[in-house]
């Protein structure tokens, strides 16, 4: 057993969506209570921020304001006492650069954590999942390709179909059949083209993609970027095993 007064504090940024935010705080939780001691907690500072700010962003001044956010409550955060940080969203990270440069601590960047665990696993092909800046932008396809793994290119009409699902539906807590089986026929096509494995690259796909049901392998950033979280935490050189298992 781990003495609890020597777990790290972590900074949380969430609200972006709620939805996800709530998975994040239970894995961190759930892991740290295996790890250290039944009774032991994550010793964590959160803000939530008001995501309707942040919703669909585009642009560049829409871009700019959002960084904004981020830096000001990274800020706080760390004002705090916490001792890295977290930005519990995918698509967000487009703007780590700048959060990265206006705080002192370290801020664990997902797509990072997802790249580790796919090398682990002896992945070199694969296909993102996620909100349209998240497939099309370079911001988080080059840290899984700097890892030597091959992204396949995204379909416009998948990125168009499934922006509208995670937007429209699964960041309001909705979660329809039709969207589940148009999930499911993206990731047996994505099969035939020579994907390996699928990043589910938004923490609410979640809500509608069963990991363990599927074709091929899927990579849950969510789970992923949680998992290495509540592993600062700890401090342990040990990598924590994600909830939902890839």
């Amino acid at each position: 057993m781990r003495d609890f007064l020597a777990l790290r504090k972590l900074g949380l940024i969430g609200g972006m969506s709620w939805v996800s935010t709530r998975v994040y705080y239970e894995d961190i939780n759930t892991i740290v209570q295996r790890r250290v001691n039944p009774t032991a907690s994550a010793p964590l500072v959160m803000e939530s921020i008001d995501f309707s700010t942040l919703y669909r962003t585009i642009g560049k001044p829409e871009w700019d304001h959002a960084a904004e956010i981020l830096i000001d409550s990274a800020r706080r955060l760390e004002a705090a006492g916490a001792g890295a940080l977290v930005i519990a969203a995918n698509s967000m990270h487009a703007v780590y650069d700048k959060v990265t440069a206006e705080v002192s601590i370290p801020v664990i960047h997902i797509a990072d954590c997802v790249a580790r665990r796919m090398t682990a696993k002896g992945v070199k092909r694969a296909a993102i999942l996620g909100t349209r800046n998240v497939m099309m932008e370079d911001f988080y396809r080059e840290r899984l390709v700097t890892q030597d793994i091959e992204l396949l290119p995204p379909n416009m009409e998948v990125v168009e179909q499934l922006d509208t699902i995670i937007y429209d539906e699964l960041m309001h807590g909705k979660v329809r059949r039709d969207s589940e089986r148009a999930l499911k026929t993206m990731i047996t096509n994505l099969e035939k083209q020579g994907a390996e494995a699928v990043v589910m690259a938004c923490t609410e796909l979640d809500l509608l993609i069963d990991t363990d049901a599927n074709i091929l392998p899927i990579f849950d950033s969510g789970h992923i970027h949680a998992a290495a979280a509540a592993e600062w935490i700890i401090g342990d050189d040990t990598p924590a095993t994600p909830i939902t298992q890839d």
